[in-house]
């Protein structure tokens, strides 16, 4: 049997956690939170990122198949679909923007006396890239064809440094 810690929780204990309530503070996103905590929502939102969850219902059955492990990946409370979706709706974006940008920095900070390449520079703009699809109706807009039968367009955004 496996007395090590998760791999998940691994990961998750580099986090500046001070920071991190730092910018919920900022935010004020822990007003009127009686149990899920934006701690939680974060740590299920990187699961769902770094196990390619593809949905919240994915997201949510995911976490449900390890819930003995919850607590030791950090999740205090065991997220239910509405509560997540509710969750990533209600709660001010700007927190986890925030977070992102410190992170970078820290990223920035670990890695300026490592040696890159020539060509690379991180003094330079640092951007933080995602992508989103977006279904569309395939008889609307022909052009957006994504599968056989279905259409969408892809979103990028990004968080400059």
């Amino acid at each position: 049997m496996n007395k090590g810690k998760i791999i998940f929780s691994q990961l998750m204990e580099n986090l500046p956690h001070h920071e991190f309530q730092k910018c919920v503070k900022k935010y004020k996103g822990e007003y009127k939170v009686k149990e899920f905590s934006c701690m939680d929502q974060f740590l299920s939102m990187a699961f769902a990122q770094l196990t390619y969850r593809e949905s919240l219902r994915d997201t949510v059955t995911s976490l449900d198949a390890v819930d003995k492990k919850l607590y030791h990946m950090g999740i205090r409370t065991k997220p239910a679909r509405n509560t997540l979706s509710h969750a990533n709706a209600v709660r001010d974006w700007r927190i986890y923007q925030e977070f992102a940008l410190v992170l970078v920095e820290k990223a920035i900070r670990l890695c300026e006396d490592t040696p890159l390449g020539d060509d690379i520079d991180l003094k330079e703009t640092v951007y933080a890239l995602d992508s989103t699809t977006i279904d569309i109706c395939l008889s609307l807009f022909p052009w957006a064809k994504f599968r056989r039968r279905k259409g969408a367009i892809l979103h990028h955004s990004h968080l400059p440094q």
